[in-house]
């Protein structure tokens, strides 16, 4: 049995909007450390220690580079649209200090607020200091041949 020609179009075009459409599913991924509130809940400051806390919450994501009395949790949820970027939804940093003797000093947890959008492709690089214009940059110095500096004396330049 054939189908008209009509309702194979119809159904050709429903079947290829249908492929269409699951390519423009959102795409969720989770990076890093997953948090569970109660085993978080349960490190205090004083009570636990290095120990204690590895046998709560596993080794740590990373511990800090200049002092190894740090360590950090991260957990990161992104969303992604098609072809787009990843964007963050939801990122969670839990910051365990630990005292000279091993015991837990501190614990910190920083979410979103922290999280910063960085443009490496910019067309413009932000500086300190002065604006100067293209003419102040080609002839500011017309004049200031031979004068002595503006800087006064200094350890490598004694006057």
């Amino acid at each position: 049995m054939s189908l008209p020609t009509a309702s194979r179009a119809v159904t050709i075009a429903l079947l290829g909007a249908t492929v269409l459409a699951a390519g423009c599913a959102p795409i969720r991924t989770h990076q890093g450390y997953v948090m569970d509130e109660t085993l978080v809940a349960a490190i205090q400051p004083g009570v636990d220690n290095r120990d204690s806390v590895v046998g709560t919450l596993g080794r740590p994501t990373f511990v800090g580079q200049f002092d190894q009395r740090d360590w950090y949790y991260v957990s990161r949820d992104t969303r992604q649209l098609a072809f787009n970027m990843p964007r963050p939804t939801d990122h969670d940093v839990l910051h365990i200090r630990f005292d000279e003797a091993g015991n837990v000093e501190r614990v910190e947890r920083t979410g979103m607020d922290l999280v910063v959008n960085i443009d490496p492709m910019s067309e413009e690089t932000p500086t300190l200091g002065r604006e100067r214009s293209l003419f102040r940059e080609l002839f500011g110095n017309i004049g200031a041949v031979g004068q002595a500096g503006r800087g006064g004396q200094t350890a490598d330049n004694p006057q």
